[in-house]
């Protein structure tokens, strides 16, 4: 009995073994397939615990994109390209007493701008108060480091078109006036400006708001009085050049 015992547990121990060999090496064949099936675009790193996710999806176009990989590519970074970098504040510029707004930066260094303003012209003779819109185009072509965070461009220059929303303003003459009598556009203006600006960049760790300031000042005129300034000798630059003052707050 003791031998047929013996025989019988050696005999269960060698089917054991070669039944767990196969199964060891099918579930490392399975689990190395898994990971080079992984899509090179989905990389997460996982903590020590295993249960949390340090670092989110990357979105990215794996090593042999496909024609619908780019095609969502394309559409994420359309919309990423849509986002405002940046939000100002301005101080006159014949464009109401305060505008607010927001815009965009791009170009290789970022040398470019586009905002979008709207601002306020108190009543003060007139029967309410009117909301103005501006449509700016910047461009500053240098930039130069001071050190300790600041930078400055030394010259900035663009153009904007400005409008005054209101039944009194219009874009062609009314009828009760004689045809070409003024000859321009009372509700739509043409500027163009020459500024400087001076930028502090914040330490990442006391951003809150914004990751830096900058601080511009902008001497400008708009199309009429060009006009009035080349027909009448007798106006003085404070006449036609108007001074205005902003800050702007870089988001991205």
């Amino acid at each position: 009995m003791k031998w047929l015992n013996s025989k019988y547990l050696l005999q269960v121990g060698a089917l054991t073994l070669l039944l767990h060999l196969p199964l060891t090496t099918s579930a490392s064949i399975q689990a190395d397939t898994l990971i080079q099936n992984i899509p090179t675009d989905l990389v997460t790193l996982g903590c020590a615990s295993g249960n949390e996710v340090d670092s989110p999806i990357v979105s990215e176009l794996p090593a042999t994109p496909t024609s619908y990989d780019r095609r969502v590519h394309r559409f994420r970074k359309s919309w990423q390209s849509i986002i405002p970098t940046h939000s100002k504040i301005q101080f006159a510029g014949n464009m109401g007493l305060l505008s607010f707004g927001t815009g965009w930066d791009y170009g290789k260094h970022n040398q470019w701008e586009t905002d979008l303003l709207f601002g306020f012209i108190p009543k003060y003779s007139s029967k309410k108060t009117k909301i103005t819109m501006t449509l700016k185009q910047n461009y500053m072509p240098w930039s130069i480091d001071l050190g300790k965070n600041f930078s400055t461009e030394p010259l900035a220059c663009g153009l904007y078109l400005n409008t005054v929303f209101g039944d009194q303003f219009w874009v062609k003459e009314p009828e009760r006036y004689p045809r070409g009598y003024y000859g321009f556009s009372s509700k739509i203006r043409i500027h163009v400006y020459l500024g400087q600006r001076l930028t502090y960049d914040i330490n990442s760790n006391k951003r809150f708001l914004a990751k830096s300031v900058t601080f511009f000042y902008e001497l400008s005129t708009c199309d009429l009085y060009l006009v009035s300034a080349a027909t009448n000798s007798y106006l003085r630059p404070k006449d036609y050049l108007s001074l205005s003052f902003g800050l702007k707050f870089q988001w991205l």
